[in-house]
């Protein structure tokens, strides 16, 4: 009986195997190529015969399964998942001459044309800069096992379920030689909605009388981001494939790089890792081109920019990639960006309002911009209200007037700013516009300081400031404590949930805060206190508050908003000092001896923590039991660590390329599979098939806890 049942077994098995290779196979005809074989119909017939299979045989039923896309049970919120390479973001220049500066650039680092490497050229890879949402596709074995967006580059949010419901996003890749077998494959690219489904979904939302999506950016990023993975289902989303990150052949088979450090399979250039993604199933953009030069770079941007209208998907330039993977590695990167890629951006769209009035907001280092608040137009699908003006000289450069007549644009398609004044159209009732001598907000004075470079805070992050900075010198601001509070509660630094500005607000203006270390000591009377703040709402804010306090040094540097310490070089000073305490002792030689701590840096550091203010903030932060982990430890821990090779699997709190710098540099080694010669298998949330092999293979098994216990 028992022979009879599983011959039966292996029968509807394999014809239910034969239905998803066939429905597989259809997908991909119809999503990818645009070319299907079958009527709908028929199509609808095979899938309805293998829903009825898995129904009567639900032990059968695998996640790769064409049937499990239709989204499975909410959630309750978003785990974050670790990239085990960083997903980087690229410089952005808007002029030929800056792109042309980009070729220059790279050819004088790679010395092409020097005296020996005459014969050596460089070509370059250029793919639409599609305006969607970056996420990462680990496949396991050939099947999708997790799927996340890009999140700060290093850390982003698990949306597995969601990225299943995707139909261009292949459950399992194909198979065949250019393939497999491929232990890991990590796939990077853009999910996106197209224009034409982006305005039919609007107009049923609005027949609907629900709220609608301001462009198809918003749209796309929107319907991943649901916690109900059934919603996503239902919305009209596609995926181009541009990159990879690791690849793995088969055990203990590394080597090779990809684009973006790909490990594992021999590609030798971009153009390979492209035709390798097509031959895996994925759908590539169809305006990728392969140059000789530059010149031809900059006469396909024009024609790209041409036909940008007439794509059904929104893309705001190109992307200009060095094809050799070698030349690549031998430019590597700067900071979060490569130095062999560059996004050369289409001009921002422009459109004509009038300025009804001129503020001044007051940033979180009491630096005072000039605002125009605007009459509400429509720039890309944004509705537009207020535009940066940047600084006062700026303003005084362009006349800006209440009254006027102003052509803003979106810079870079997102921040809004005003690029010109349209002076025909004066009318004489125009209003120069003054900026205060004292602080809008606290009625402090205000102090001109010579302006440094690139703006960090207000509405012109990333925006050249050009002149003098005008900064409230108020030790009691209360603008500026709010956007400290604001800062202090962003994702990548404490990322307090719950803590958003309406709270912040209330909690600033009801006087139950002072700084950043007050926050860990209110109550739950003090929240209930708060408009629109339920019970639960403030229990979840206390619980989130009681989680951020188990911190990375690098997270509390950067929350501490010193000026001019962004989140790279927090990392960096984490990185050198290993804790709190060896910062606030650092002397002025010993941080301008970190690699990218510039003098101006230095002194920002040395000046903030001699502050009496500071002191007082960080003594009240460690009674409130807020604490990050030591690091740089060596020693003992140094000869526990010497020799031994680990594999980590599953979710960790600690990015994996800073746990794999600290592990080389007290002696071990980070492999990427389990073997035998394998020591040490650290398993965190979430774990896959490593640890099943490393019990197979007898190879210790540890927590997260332990490995920092033991070795950190």
């Amino acid at each position: 009986m028992r022979g009879k049942e599983g011959k039966e077994k292996r029968e509807h098995h394999r014809e239910i195997e034969n239905l998803r290779q066939q429905i597989r196979h259809h997908n991909y005809r119809y999503y990818v190529l645009d070319e299907p074989e079958i009527s709908d119909a028929e199509y609808d017939r095979l899938f309805k015969e293998l829903e009825e299979l898995e129904r009567r045989h639900p032990e059968l039923v695998t996640p790769d399964s064409p049937t499990q896309r239709v989204g499975a049970k909410p959630l309750e919120a978003f785990g974050t998942y670790e990239h085990s390479l960083p997903l980087l973001s690229l410089k952005s220049v808007s002029e030929e001459s800056e792109v042309r500066d980009f070729d220059e650039r790279v050819r004088k680092t790679l010395g092409v044309g020097a005296a020996g490497k005459e014969e050596e050229k460089v070509e370059y890879v250029v793919e639409p800069k599609i305006d969607g949402l970056a996420v990462e596709l680990v496949y396991e074995d050939g099947v999708l096992a997790v799927g996340s967006t890009r999140g700060d580059g290093r850390v982003g949010e698990e949306i597995t379920q969601n990225l299943r419901t995707v139909k261009t996003v292949p459950l399992r890749i194909f198979s065949g030689s250019a393939c497999a077998p491929l232990r890991l494959l990590e796939v990077r690219g853009e999910v996106f909605m197209p224009v034409s489904e982006f305005k039919a979904l609007n107009k049923e939302l609005g027949r609907k009388g629900r709220k609608m999506f301001a462009n198809p950016r918003n749209a796309a990023a929107g319907s991943v981001r649901q916690l109900d993975p059934r919603v996503t289902a239902s919305r009209p989303l596609d995926f181009f494939a541009y990159g990879v990150g690791r690849v793995e052949r088969g055990e203990g088979k590394e080597g090779g790089k990809g684009e973006e450090g790909g490990e594992g399979k021999e590609f030798s250039t971009q153009w390979e890792v492209l035709n390798f993604l097509r031959a895996a199933g994925f759908k590539v953009s169809p305006l990728a081109r392969r140059f000789g030069n530059i010149e031809e770079v900059v006469k396909y941007y024009e024609e790209v920019r041409q036909a940008r209208e007439e794509l059904d998907y929104e893309i705001d330039g190109i992307v200009v990639k060095v094809d050799s993977l070698e030349q690549q590695s031998r430019l590597g990167t700067i900071s979060r960006s490569p130095r062999w890629a560059v996004a050369f951006k289409f001009p921002p769209r422009e459109e004509f309002t009038r300025v009804r009035e001129i503020v001044v907001q007051v940033g979180r280092t009491g630096v005072l911009t000039p605002v125009a608040v605007l009459e509400p137009v429509q720039i890309g699908g944004v509705t537009v209200s207020r535009a940066t003006l940047h600084n006062e000289d700026a303003l005084r450069k362009k006349d800006v007037r209440v009254g006027d007549t102003v052509v803003v644009q979106r810079a870079g398609d997102v921040i809004p700013e005003v690029v010109g004044v349209v002076k025909s159209r004066r009318t004489g009732a125009e209003r120069e516009f003054k900026m205060p001598d004292r602080c809008p907000v606290c009625g402090a004075a205000v102090v001109k300081e010579r302006g440094r470079g690139k703006g960090r805070e207000g509405p012109v992050r990333g925006k050249v400031r050009e002149g003098p900075v005008v900064r409230c010198v108020g030790v009691s601001c209360v603008a500026q404590l709010r956007e400290r509070l604001k800062h202090f509660a962003s994702l990548r630094a404490l990322n307090i949930e719950g803590l958003g500005e309406k709270v912040v607000e209330q909690l600033v203006g009801r006087g139950l805060v002072s700084d950043a270390a007050d926050l860990f000591f209110l109550t739950k009377q003090d929240l209930l206190g708060l408009e629109r703040l339920g019970e639960k709402s403030a229990e979840n804010l206390l619980n989130a508050l009681e989680k951020s306090k188990q911190t990375t040094l690098a997270r509390l540097i950067y929350a501490l908003g010193i000026r001019h310490v962004g989140e790279q070089t927090a990392s960096l000073l984490a990185e050198r000092f290993g804790d709190l305490e060896a910062l606030r002792s650092a002397s002025y030689e010993d941080l301008v001896e970190v690699e990218g701590v510039g003098p101006e840096v230095a002194k920002s550091v040395l000046l903030f923590f001699r502050q009496a203010s500071t002191k007082e903030l960080l003594a009240k932060l460690e009674r409130a039991g807020v604490k990050c982990e030591k690091r740089g430890v060596r020693g003992e821990k140094e000869e526990k660590m010497k020799g031994k090779t680990f594999v980590f699997t599953g979710r960790i709190s600690m990015p994996r390329e800073e746990v794999k710098k600290m592990v080389e540099q007290l002696g071990g080694r980070v492999a990427s599979s389990v073997s035998k010669k394998t020591d040490f298998v650290v398993a965190g949330e979430g774990v896959g098939g490593k640890l099943a092999k490393a019990e197979r293979l007898g190879v210790k098994v540890i927590g997260e806890a332990e490995f920092r216990e033991t070795f950190l």
